[in-house]
Parts: C-alpha cells; structure tokens; sequence
C-alpha cells in the first residue's frame, strides 16, 4: 500500500509538471519547429542559442518525453514531437484569438490600426494618403510598418497586411489589391553618359541596382533576363526599395522598379529590353476583425487607393511604362514623386 501511495504520489507530480510547462517554453518549441534550428530560431526570437536549447531542453524535461532529434544538420520533430506540434498550434491559435477579441472589443471608430506593407508601395503610395485619411479619421492611428519581411497576421504580428505572397491560412481573408508591374528603368543622366543596352546581350556592358529581401525572389533577375548568372553587373544590393528607386534616379545603374514610378513622376527613363515581371499584392487580415468598425474602415479605404479601375498602373495586363504616364495625370499631380527620393548632391 506505501508502494502504490509513492508511485501514485510521484505520478501526480509529474503530472503537475508537465501542466506546469510555460506557455513561453510551447512559444519556443514552435519557433524551433518551423525554422529547424536552434542558432536560426534564436536569432529570431533574439536569444542566445544556449538559452533556447536549455528552455527547450526544460520543456522536454517537465513533460518527459524528447521533441526534437538533433543532428549536425539541425532539428527533427520527433514522433513525441509530431504528435504534440498540431495541438500547441492550437492553443496558440486560440491565444491570440482572445487578444484580437480584445483589441476590437469596441465598436467605436477609434483607436489603432496596425497596418504592414512591403517598402515601396508603403512609402510612396500608401503613406502619402495617410496623411489625408487621418484629417477625416483623426481617431483612428494607422500604425504603418514598412518591411519587406513579411508580417504574420495570424500571429498577431499586425493586424493587416499587404504582401506579395496570399498566405493559406483558413483563418484569414485574402483579397488581391492589384498588380505590380516591374520593369527596367535608368536616371536621363546614366542614359546620356553611358547610353541603354539595346539586347539582353548588351547589359554585360551595364551596371544593374540589385534589390534583395525576403519577399523578393533571389532568382527572378537572372531568370527573367535570361542569364545564368549576374556576377560581374551588380554595381549595388540592397535590401531597400527606397534605397534601389534613390540609387537608379542618382544613375548608379539599371533598376527593375514599378512602373507606378515614372508615372508617379520619378525622372527615369524606361529600358525596352523585351523584359518585364509583375508581384501581386494581397490584402489579408484576420476574419475576428469583420466586427470591428475601425478595421472595416481602415481595409475598405486600403481597397480603394489601390483600385486597379481607378489606378490603372495596379492593373493585371501591362501597360508600357510612357503609355502609364498620361493616365496617371491627376495621380501625379496630387501624390508625384518629384524630389522625393533622391537628394541633390551639394
């Protein structure tokens, strides 16, 4: 009888262990399953490896069983692992359910909007007209967080976001914006000095602005010009469409821009190459936010700047860049770019 009071004492704590496991400890155990790696989950979560791999190292410990088999090439879900992986997801899920319900717990138009869009479309056109939605909604607070990396709606990361992949979560609603046409462009003082390659052949004579970010696929330039490689023509990388659109206008070089550019006014000129590419941007959010009045307003006026029947330039057929120009008048005029990006050198 002592036996089985001890064992049945023994199965209790670990029982209690086990639900005493830390929420922030299953968090950890996520990141490490969706990155495989201790040294890349740490970098994300911004913690030392060693403090991962012994907070990981606890959660195993108090449920009694090993999530992970590692190897030299990084983390494996084991089968313990698999079979808990699917219902963590789900509690944390639900988790961030309770702070979304939380944060439209009102229906009242006011209060903060978080809002993540990739670079350009964030800075040139969506910020411009911020400052015009804000005189007629001055109690709403757009919080506007221009990244190319993209935001995870679902994981409370924003609450809206623009980003040229639509992601599959079920719990989201996906609405396509428009198109972004990219095509190559120089500054009028690189064309005077150094002319444009007439032929694909031509650009190993060219120097080309390179833009690389998380969003952006690394192979799409070479693919699209028909190289198999770019070594030797990349004058600059960047990571920043603020920073490509500023080094092509301050004519480092040949840039695949939007073509919404020149429209815009940016004084470039259009490289008839034979070439063009186009992203998609994808409007997502999550559906607790359909009963909030001030993500309705917020989305709804998100659709409307970017009506591709409005803006012809967010439409899905190309439209050459100086054929944009002129139907894109009254746009440039209220929201151009001139003297936007790049500074006059002194």
């Amino acid at each position: 009888m002592q036996q089985l009071l001890h064992r049945g004492a023994a199965m209790m704590q670990h029982r209690e262990e086990a639900l005493d496991a830390s929420w922030d400890d299953l968090k950890l155990f996520l990141a490490c399953a969706k990155y495989k790696s201790f040294r890349n989950a740490a970098e994300e979560l911004g913690l030392t490896s060693t403090t991962l791999m012994r907070r990981i190292d606890r959660l195993e410990e108090s449920i009694g069983c090993k999530l992970f088999l590692r190897d030299q090439s990084g983390l494996t879900l084991s089968d313990e692992g698999t079979a808990m992986i699917a219902d963590v997801a789900h509690m944390e899920r639900h988790a961030f359910n309770v702070f979304r319900r939380a944060s439209r717990s009102s229906n009242d138009t006011a209060g903060t909007v978080r809002v993540a869009v990739t670079e350009g479309p964030g800075n040139f056109w969506i910020l411009p007209r911020l400052i015009d939605f804000q005189k007629t909604y001055h109690k709403i607070t757009v919080d506007l967080r221009c990244a190319m990396e993209q935001a995870d709606v679902a994981r409370l990361e924003s609450d809206i976001a623009i980003q040229l992949e639509p992601p599959t979560n079920p719990d989201l609603i996906v609405t396509k914006l428009g198109r972004l046409h990219i095509y190559p462009f120089v500054s009028r003082e690189y064309e005077t000095l150094y002319g444009v390659p007439a032929t694909l052949a031509d650009l190993k004579n060219h120097r080309i602005v390179k833009q690389t970010a998380p969003q952006i696929d690394d192979s799409a330039y070479a693919r699209i010009l028909g190289l198999t490689s770019l070594e030797g023509i990349v004058g600059i990388k960047t990571n920043s469409s603020v920073g490509a659109l500023y080094a092509v206008e301050r004519g480092a070089g040949i840039g695949f821009l939007p073509t919404v550019s020149i429209a815009l006014g940016a004084p470039l000129v259009a490289v008839d190459l034979g070439v063009s590419h186009h992203a998609d941007l994808w409007l997502t959010y999550h559906r607790e936010f359909r009963s909030s009045e001030r993500h309705k307003i917020v989305v709804d006026w998100l659709k409307r700047i970017f009506d591709p029947r409005t803006y012809p330039c967010f439409r899905d057929e190309f439209i050459h860049p100086n054929a944009l120009v002129p139907m894109m008048t009254a746009v440039r005029e209220g929201f151009g770019l001139s003297g936007y990006v790049a500074a006059t050198p002194t």
